[in-house]
């Protein structure tokens, strides 16, 4: 007798490019930390996120119109409140962070947005965290305290609080963006190109406000911002949205703390910020955490 074949792949198949687009999400944002910290030699911290989200934001709507996509916004509310959180507060505040602190531990601050994406994921989407990821969430939370060494002192504290700030404010921008996937009816790269419109709004005004260094045009300037928009503030944010929509938030926020360790490994080779040892044993516990999170379960008998 021949028995149907068991459907056991779909879910899998389903999430695989969106587990592809965070390997791809992590070359490019982790080595943008390397980038964004370098940049500060050639202009203000405001007005580089202004100009490469302005850039960014005319990259994304050009996709759209090749796309033949409706231009209509999504819910306008919701889609404001992404973009002033998950744009405009996540970028002002770390790129602010990155002219006293260093790129690699400010990249990790800033990634405390997983700690934050699981509480609000619990609050908001009612996604209620598994004993796995609890587990998960507690290696990873050791780890993360032997990166910073709080008994040695954190540094620069004000830069350090801008970029868990910033932290706390992608973490909305991930659960709003999730609820308003699971309503349904929004593309991923409609809802990303209009939130980061009304984001760079809100990082245009603050660079006009701020009084910052004129810029120089150089070369390695010119191409930072190149690679910033093209990649880090188009391509990067629309596989993220991509990423939101396909995983459960807590998922898709824990499991994008291998950026920031793909970051200290970037920053270590090209600007010598070296981790000592319980750093290197922090960013291990971490990559721990990861494998946890992302085991498979094991089908029930």
């Amino acid at each position: 007798m021949l028995t149907p074949t068991p459907i056991v792949t779909s879910a899998a198949a389903s999430r695989r490019p969106a587990f592809i687009a965070l390997v791809l999400l992590t070359l490019i944002w982790s080595y943008n930390w390397i980038l964004m910290k370098q940049v500060l030699r050639y202009s203000g911290p405001f007005e580089f996120s202004a100009l490469r989200y302005v850039l960014g934001t005319v990259v994304l709507f050009g996709v759209l119109l090749l796309r033949r996509e409706s231009l209509r916004p999504p819910p306008l509310l919701q889609t404001a409140l992404i973009g002033l959180a998950q744009t405009m507060g996540f970028q002002a505040l770390v790129q602010w962070a990155l002219v006293a602190g260093g790129a690699g531990k400010t990249a990790l601050l800033a990634y405390t947005m997983p700690f934050w994406v699981v509480l609000l994921a619990w609050l908001l989407l009612a996604e209620r965290p598994s004993a796995r990821l609890w587990l998960g969430l507690g290696v990873a939370a050791c780890g993360l305290l032997l990166v910073l060494e709080p008994w040695l002192g954190i540094g620069d504290a004000n830069s350090s609080m801008l970029a868990i700030a910033g932290g706390v404010c992608w973490a909305i921008g991930v659960a709003l963006s999730k609820r308003l996937f699971q309503r349904g009816g929004v593309s991923a790269l409609s809802l990303t190109a209009w939130q980061m419109l009304i984001g760079t709004l809100g990082l245009v005004i603050i660079a006009l406000l701020a009084h910052e260094q004129p810029i120089e045009w150089s070369r390695f300037f010119i191409g930072a911002l190149a690679y910033n928009a093209v990649l880090s503030s188009g391509l990067a944010w629309l596989m993220w949205s991509y990423v939101v929509d396909r995983l459960p938030a807590n998922i898709a926020g824990l499991s994008s703390l291998v950026i920031p360790i793909a970051g200290i490994g970037f920053a270590w080779v090209l600007l010598g910020e070296r981790p000592t040892v319980p750093e290197s044993t922090g960013i291990v516990l971490i990559g721990v955490a990861l494998a946890i999170v992302n085991l498979r379960r094991s089908p029930k008998m």
